[in-house]
């Protein structure tokens, strides 16, 4: 399981470094994609795994089905650590994070997601604003703290 909040950097190269708590469950190789809310989704090959057979799943015949699943895999790309615990991530997914120098890396249970310090900053700030709502809504889903 992912937990926790890093603050990292991304050199001019596209290397940045995962946090060492990370790497271990991680492995020595995983996927990184197109994320939601403009950020990048890191999996472990176990799960990718699994989402992929979900994806795979999905109706053909819908459109929206298509469409999430052409943007999540045309994006992934299976990357691995160096010697130094780096990822070399690849720039359209750099472009599509709109990552720059700072960046924070979050746990999300089953993945990692990868920020710009900015962005992550301001989806935070904004989220944090409703989180009581948010959590209220959960409730539909049978989910109680």
């Amino acid at each position: 399981m992912f937990m926790g909040e890093y603050q990292h950097t991304i050199d001019e190269k596209g290397r940045m470094i995962i946090p060492a708590k990370f790497r271990e469950a991680l492995g020595e190789t995983f996927v990184v994609t197109r994320g939601l809310d403009q950020c990048l989704f890191v999996y472990p090959k176990s799960e990718w795994a699994v989402l992929e057979q979900k994806l795979k799943a999905l109706p053909l015949m819908k459109s929206d089905a298509r469409a999430f699943t052409r943007f999540f895999f045309s994006g992934a790309t299976e990357c691995e650590l160096d010697k130094q615990g780096r990822v070399n991530l690849p720039n359209n997914l750099i472009e599509h994070a709109k990552l720059d120098k700072d960046c924070v890396v979050i746990g999300v249970s089953n993945r990692v997601e990868i920020w710009g310090k900015s962005t992550w900053e301001n989806y935070f700030n904004e989220s944090e604003q409703s989180f009581g709502e948010i959590a209220e809504k959960l409730v539909d889903f049978n989910f109680d703290l």
